[in-house]
């Protein structure tokens, strides 16, 4: 259902679009009565050019209403001024001036309005993943019924591609789930009589029956969604550039703005400060600096979902990094084999891989890929199967093979049970030869290559003093990779929720960035000061981000660290520039030398000024050195890690 307090939000731009555009085209209808055919309005009982000025300060009115409500709540923003020349120009008949003020506030939302994104698009992706309706299965017959009818011991089909709708256990049927976007794990796990099956994932090419084990308001995936739902309504409210300026400049100018008409006596001068005081370089330069960015980023196969994201990454001092698919390839390898005494590694993989070349299972590709790069010759496989809960056996070279699980050894060959090596994090299987135990396969979701230079680089280029690596993966999986990147500081086993209590403790006490790629993540990417979803990720967690990285790579991070640091230093040449000479414009008018009218041309050409500078934001520097590029591997550097082994929370 659609989130009701999203609807203002959904029409504001839209306003603000009109406004502009009424503004705009009552200062052209003025100018053209006024100077044109000034005789045209004698018969409307007002002095025809101000009719629709007048027209345009009406619609100004919702402007001054919010500007209002924020004034009662003691928000003394940059937008303040613009709503007190508006008033004070209506008060003292200077409707030019204050349509000028109108376009400007207006303009200045409207420009920044259309990129921002909605807090309940995330929602909305979220709810469009699951199915609203599930096939139950009563007395042999197949019925489509909604999802609230789906009760606990009903018997389920999840066709093959589906998305399973409920929580169960498999009861009929062979096939295969993703079930990363859920869990972190990055592996497509078989299902089979007896495993279990969650809400959310995606089925493989094998239709299943799940029996329900809870009803679709008490899944996994209906949790995430409360608590993305209530991680939308908890999202802290930033401080953005422009209003942390401008509650510097406002008192400044209302100080010299009144001082002006007290001394003088001339309530016009008060107006003609306002007027020029008007912190356009705030409400104009700082969106078209963020624009252009945007821009710049978007060629670099970044989106920009949120523009605060460019504000405020480079102030973030804390990195919070999920583990599948962020500092992993979210790709299964084979990482280790250990053979039994007897037998020799590349005897043991060679006649593996003719096996699992005949097998869909989820490991069999990153067998057969290890083979061909040892090159070791695969030979044909006879009397392949595969029986569910049994693993793939067949004979190859005549030798039966048989590639089962470690739970499974115990009742196919009690005498190599005792022969296994302890068990580690990452998956395995265990290779049985004409009966005997041979080796031990161990796969691992490998790192990215450039991980371990990437997490070096974080401090010393960007001032991130803590990295955090917070996973729903195992204890085992998640210290090999810490190990493997150079992170010390290490969360396991986390769930949603956890992930999610665990970055808005760290947002409460410095700026935080998150990068995930995963359902699990969406409600923690909310939470945080920025946050950073991968290519592969879902639309959910796309929506979720503030900004979504096409490419998947690490390095494309960086630029994005060096895009908000760049694009943060024009923002504030523009407009702490803009608004010095905002102040020399207020103090002559405050000597009576600028009249509103004058004053509003004044602050026209402090803000063409200001906004070609920050149009700088939309070029690409005249050398990428700042970038991470091409290899990239050089502007990243390789940067020394700390020798201390990771520090490892079980969640």
């Amino acid at each position: 259902m659609e989130d009701q307090a999203s609807k203002p939000a959904t029409i504001r731009p839209i306003v603000d679009i009109l406004i502009a555009a009424t503004a705009a085209a009552a200062i052209a209808a003025h100018l053209v009565l006024r100077f044109v055919a000034r005789d045209a309005g004698a018969v409307l009982g007002v002095p025809a050019p101000e009719v629709p000025l007048l027209l345009a300060l009406a619609g100004g009115v919702p402007l001054v209403f919010d500007l209002v409500a924020k004034l009662l709540r003691l928000e003394f923003s940059s937008d303040l001024l613009a709503g007190l020349s508006i008033a004070t120009s209506v008060v003292l008949g200077e409707y030019l001036a204050g349509t000028l003020v109108v376009l400007m506030l207006s303009g200045g939302q409207a420009l920044e309005a259309y990129a921002v994104r909605r807090a309940s698009f995330a929602l909305e992706a979220l709810a469009r993943r699951m199915p609203a309706t599930a096939h139950r299965k009563r007395g042999g017959q197949v019925e489509d019924v909604s999802l609230d009818a789906v009760a606990v011991g009903d018997a389920v089909v999840v066709f093959p591609h589906e998305t399973c709708p409920v929580d169960g256990v498999v009861v009929e049927g062979r096939s295969t789930m993703n079930e990363s976007y859920l869990t972190g794990e990055p592996y497509l796990l078989p299902k089979a009589v007896g495993a279990s099956a969650l809400s959310g994932a995606v089925n493989g090419e094998g239709a299943l029956t799940i029996r329900a084990e809870r009803t679709a308001v008490d899944s996994r995936y209906a949790k995430i969604m409360q608590v993305m739902r209530e991680s939308e309504q908890r999202r802290p409210r930033l401080r953005r550039l422009g209003d942390r300026l401008g509650a510097v400049y406002t008192p400044v100018a209302i100080g010299i703005a009144l001082a002006a008409w007290l001394a003088s006596g001339d309530a016009s001068r008060f107006l003609a400060v306002l007027v020029i005081a008007t912190p356009c370089p705030l409400l104009i330069a700082i969106p078209a600096a963020i624009i252009g960015s945007i821009s710049l980023a978007a060629r670099r196969g970044i989106v920009i979902k949120d523009p605060a994201a460019l504000e405020m990454i480079d102030t973030c001092r804390v990195a919070i990094f999920d583990k599948t698919g962020t500092l992993t390839y979210g790709r299964p390898k084979l990482a280790e084999i250990l053979p039994a005494p007897g037998f020799t590694r590349d005897e043991v993989l060679a006649a593996v891989a003719g096996l699992e070349r005949y097998s869909r299972h989820p490991l069999a590709a990153a067998v057969v890929s290890e083979a061909q790069a040892a090159g070791l010759p695969i030979e044909e496989a006879e009397e392949v199967g595969e029986r569910p809960g049994e693993g793939l056996r067949g004979l190859v070279g005549g030798r039966a093979i048989q590639v089962t699980s470690r739970a499974k050894v115990a009742s196919l060959a009690p005498e190599a049970a005792g022969m296994l090596p302890p068990l580690a994090g990452g998956l395995e299987c265990v290779v049985l030869i004409d009966g005997r135990y041979a080796a031990t396969f161990r796969f691992r979701d490998e790192p990215r290559a450039e991980g371990r230079s990437f997490v070096g680089h974080l401090g010393p280029r960007h001032h991130l003093g803590r990295i955090l690596l917070v996973s729903g993966d195992r204890e085992g999986e998640v210290r090999y990779l810490a190990e493997k990147v150079g992170i010390t500081e290490v969360y396991a086993g986390q769930s949603p929720e956890q992930k999610l209590a665990l970055v808005r403790d760290e947002t409460s006490r410095a700026g935080t960035v998150f990068m995930g790629d995963g359902i699990n993540d969406a409600p923690a990417l909310t939470a945080a000061t920025v946050g950073i979803a991968f290519g592969q990720a879902t639309d959910v967690t796309a929506e979720a981000a503030d900004a979504v990285i096409m490419e998947s790579s690490l390095e494309s991070v960086d630029e994005l660290l060096h895009i908000g640091r760049r694009m943060r230093a024009i923002a504030l040449q523009s407009a702490v520039g803009g608004m010095a000479l905002s102040v020399v414009g207020m103090l002559a008018a405050a000597a009576g030398l600028l009249p509103p009218v004058a004053g509003a041309i004044a602050q026209e050409v402090i803000d063409v000024l200001a906004v070609l500078n920050a149009l700088r934001a939309a070029a690409a520097p005249r050398t990428l050195s700042d970038f991470a590029t091409g290899p990239r591997r050089d502007a990243i550097g390789e940067h020394g890690n700390a020798a201390e082994g990771p520090r490892v929370r079980v969640g």
